[in-house]
């Protein structure tokens, strides 16, 4: 039987750049880039872990603006991931590294460059048209 777990990220905009985390060595996926966030516990909204998650991690305080459309993934035959997109605002924090290896934040016509983990992709790409098409400066 499959597990699926059901996982927040955060896509943080501040002065037109993006929160993008690196994993660390030890994590699964090792180094390879995300939109932060975590899985959610029981009697959890998503936006509560979210902002649980962001603020444990990061020490960052954030505003949810609006969803974009979750994706699944199935890493391997026993384990999928609903990874729920959240497009957020940064409203303050000194950021601490509790988790990650790095962070950076990046203009959004370099976020492609970047090696991300599989499951952000199509997440990348869809706030990516998404931020072309609002035209955003």
């Amino acid at each position: 039987m499959v597990k699926q777990i059901q996982v927040t990220c955060a896509i943080i905009l501040k002065d037109e750049k993006v929160l993008c985390a690196q994993r660390s060595e030890i994590m699964s996926l090792p180094l390879k880039w995300e939109f932060p966030g975590g899985k959610i516990e029981k009697n959890e909204s998503p936006a509560e872990c979210l902002k649980r998650e962001i603020k444990e991690e990061l020490n960052l305080e954030i505003e949810i603006i609006q969803t974009f459309k979750s994706n699944f993934h199935s890493y391997s035959s026993e384990k999928e991931i609903e990874l729920m997109p959240f497009l957020c605002k940064y409203l303050g924090g000194d950021l601490i590294l509790k988790e990650h290896r790095n962070v950076v934040w990046e203009e959004v016509n370099k976020l492609d460059l970047l090696d991300w983990a599989e499951a952000d992709i199509p997440i990348l790409h869809s706030f990516m048209e998404w931020f072309d098409l609002k035209g955003i400066k």
